[in-house]
């Protein structure tokens, strides 16, 4: 795993509460990466967490 993905990982970690992760704070954390909201999501996925409050249906 790259260093990258691996701090990608450990901040949707760090956001997460109980499994979810807010829509505007996974956005967020792609913003921060320089990463599309995609990359965000497939973490998401990979760690279980669901994204809620979804807004721009990116997720």
């Amino acid at each position: 795993m790259s260093e990258q993905k691996e701090k990608l990982v450990q901040a949707v970690k760090e956001s997460a509460q109980e499994g979810r992760l807010s829509c505007t704070a996974a956005r967020k954390i792609a913003a921060e990466f320089k990463v599309p909201p995609k990359a965000v999501g497939e973490i998401c996925d990979e760690l279980k967490i669901r994204i809620k409050a979804c807004e721009l249906g990116c997720f």
